[in-house]
This record gives C-alpha cells, structure tokens and sequence, in this order.
C-alpha cells in the first residue's frame, strides 16, 4: 500500500510541475505587453523552479528507494522551495496592487516585503537543520508564522476585491485553502508522517491560483 500511494504521489509531482511549467509559458508566451500576465507567468515559472528542486529528488526517492542518498539534496531542496514560495507570494502581491489598481506606497505593502524578508531570513538560519530526517518542529513553526501572516494579507487584498476582476473571484479562497492544508503537516508531519497527504490538495490550490491567472 505504501508503494502504492508513493507511486501516485510521483506521478502527481511529475503532473503538477509539468502544468505549472505549461501554465508559466503559455502566460509568458502571450503576454505581449500585459503586465498581469507578465507577472502571473513569472510566479508560475518561480513556482516551478522552486518546487522542482525538492520534487524531482523526492520522486527520485520514491523511484530508488535511496533516501539517505538523497538526503541533503531533499533537505536543500525544501529550503529553496521555502524561499522561492515566498518569492511567489510576492509576485502575487505585486500581481494585485497592478490589476487593482491599487497604491503600493502603502502600510500593506510595506508589512508584505518585512514579513517575506523575516520569513527568508528564518529559512536561511541553520537551526532549521534542513537536512536532518527530523528536523526541529520549532524552527518550522517559527518560519511559517510569517509567511502564514503574508499569506492572510495577501488573501484580504484579494477577498476585497474579489468582483473587481473576472476569473479572479476566487483566489483569495484557493489562498485560505492552501494554507489550511500546509498548516497541519508543518505541525505533525514529524509524528505523524501520513499528514503529508495534505500537500496533496495544498498542491491542487496552487495550480488553481495559477489557472486562474489565465484569464488576465
């Protein structure tokens, strides 16, 4: 059973970076002189990268079965995975403030840029022993609350002006959801291994928020 589902969640992997990958060029590729999409093809294409660099050897993994092999390659990959997701949330705040209209000179915008750099600087602190089987629950803990902060403004933004833009109503949803599924597995992945499902759906909402952008 345990391969089974290994085996799914590798081919779901192998999917989902392809239709980030497809989505990010497609947005590039018509672009022309669209900022929106310019900027949702460049979240995709960070979303991709990122992401790929802690997938492709976990799909590895599930393939070899040579997980301590893997180890350090796992590890570095989930930290730049972490970083570049905060660069996505980013690129998604400044894909708000253009389609909206909206002033960047503003408290938000300001509390956005000073939560991402705590939450990059928190990634990059070596108490986060991202290499470890094990790592300290802690450190998880504490570099999610900004990034969880970041993503609870970025949602309001996009929540208040839901019927400003079509297609777009509900991103601010597929936001909350993401979130609601990564939560739990920061919090008891380490006891409870079986709560990484969870990045499943977590997954599912991302490729959404990116579908979404497809109608700029």
């Amino acid at each position: 059973m345990k391969r089974v589902f290994g085996t799914i969640e590798a081919i779901f992997d192998m999917i989902y970076l392809f239709a980030a990958l497809i989505i990010g060029l497609v947005l590039l590729l018509t672009a022309e002189r669209n900022t929106a999409r310019l900027l949702a093809g460049a979240m995709a294409l960070v979303l991709f990268a990122g992401d790929a660099f802690h997938l492709i050897p976990r799909v590895i993994v599930i393939v070899t079965g040579k997980e301590e092999q893997m180890r350090n390659m796992l590890g570095h990959g989930k930290q730049i995975a972490s970083i570049t997701m905060t660069v996505f949330y980013l690129l998604l705040w400044q894909l708000g403030l253009h389609i909206f209209s909206l002033n960047g000179d503003s408290i938000w915008s300001y509390l956005v840029y000073f939560l991402a750099a705590v939450r990059i600087f928190l990634c990059m602190m070596p108490q986060n022993k991202w290499t470890e089987r094990y790592p300290p629950v802690i450190w998880g803990i504490w570099r999610n609350i900004p990034f969880l902060l970041l993503g609870i403004v970025a949602s309001g933004m996009f929540f208040i002006n839901r019927s400003v833009i079509s297609g777009l109503e509900f991103m601010w949803l597929a936001i909350i959801l993401s979130f609601a599924f990564y939560l739990p597995v920061v919090i008891l992945a380490n006891k409870n291994p079986k709560t990484g499902m969870l990045m499943l759906p977590k997954t599912c909402c991302y490729l959404w928020m990116l579908a979404m952008c497809l109608s700029l």
